[in-house]
């Protein structure tokens, strides 16, 4: 029961039934009905956890978020979770673990709900989608909220969402368009300095960082030396800037993408993800066995699954 699992989500029933009021007229035009999500439930997520060997599940919201046009209505949604959510970390704190919502693009919003999370509700740390209604993390119109994050040293697990313009009929956004809207919101950030100029900020990158590991040395070279960007950066900036990011093992676990993650990865950076109940209990099976079955030395192991996460999460030590 060792594993500290940073990717899990919950999908409490005021949730649901906030994505069912909005029928068809969801994010980006598609339907969340609850009836097309998994089901989810404190008892189903302590079974799953009791199978895998996962101590504590740091829980958070996915993608939709919580912002669907109208920010009193995001704002009201957000505390309503939020107060659901630190209720069930407190009946069981050695169990779940707490990544706040915010309703971003409403910065005000943001900074009200971050206040509340830390102040009243302990949180861990907060959630933030890639890009929030089509703003990027990283965008100088959210700079409020990061140097809030910065100076409350709060973790933020970034999760990515439906990217701003229209999908490939056939492929839904979670087979491939989520691993490219977490490397526009890590690059979008690091091109604009943001874990420069908030050197407390600890972010973890869903899914292994989608391509930034793979791709780093594509995106070192030409973001430094490109005339095409002029980002101002050196190839050790961007390169420095995009290892400074954690990542998790999410879907992501599997021998092609655990040579370059690992490669990549500043040591201590990488933790166990299962993506439940996105991913079922069977599939969490699945992509434990593979990290098990890679060669990897005790330290690494270790660090993947706990000590890495310990301390980022203190109370959790």
């Amino acid at each position: 029961m060792n594993r500290i699992d940073v990717h899990q989500h919950l999908l409490p029933r005021v949730y649901l039934d906030a994505l069912d009021a909005l029928g068809t007229d969801g994010p980006d035009g598609v339907s969340w009905s609850s009836s097309v999500l998994p089901s989810w439930s404190p008892q189903g997520a302590l079974a799953m956890m009791d199978t895998h060997s996962i101590g504590t599940g740091v829980l958070s919201l996915s993608a939709p978020g919580t912002h669907f046009g109208d920010d009193a209505a995001a704002r009201e949604l957000v505390t309503r979770v939020n107060d659901l959510h630190a209720e069930l970390v407190k009946d069981r704190p050695d169990r779940f673990g707490m990544f706040a919502a915010v309703p971003l693009p409403d910065v005000d919003g943001a900074l009200d709900a971050i206040a509340h999370a830390d102040d009243d509700l302990h949180a861990d740390g907060v959630v933030l989608l890639a890009n929030h209604r089509g703003t990027y993390l990283g965008d100088p119109a959210f700079e409020p909220v990061f140097a809030e994050l910065d100076r409350r040293r709060l973790v933020v697990f970034i999760h990515p969402a439906e990217l701003p313009g229209p999908g490939v009929p056939g492929l839904t956004a979670a087979l491939a368009d989520f691993l490219l809207d977490t490397t526009r919101a890590a690059l979008n950030l690091v091109l604009h300095r943001v874990p420069e100029r908030y050197p407390n900020l600890t972010m973890i990158l869903s899914h292994a960082g989608g391509f930034v590991p793979y791709a780093a040395d594509r995106f070192t070279e030409l973001a430094s030396s490109s005339p095409l960007f002029a980002s101002g950066l050196s190839e050790d900036e961007v390169r420095e800037g995009l290892r400074g990011f954690h990542f998790d093992t999410a879907l992501s676990a599997g021998p092609s993408a655990l040579p370059s993650l690992l490669s990549f990865a500043k040591p201590g950076h990488v933790h166990f993800g299962s993506d439940f109940p996105y991913v079922d209990d069977s599939g969490v099976g699945r992509f434990a066995g593979k990290l098990e079955a890679y060669n990897t030395d005790p330290a690494t192991r270790a660090s993947i699954d706990r000590t890495g996460a310990e301390t980022l999460f203190p109370r959790l030590a």
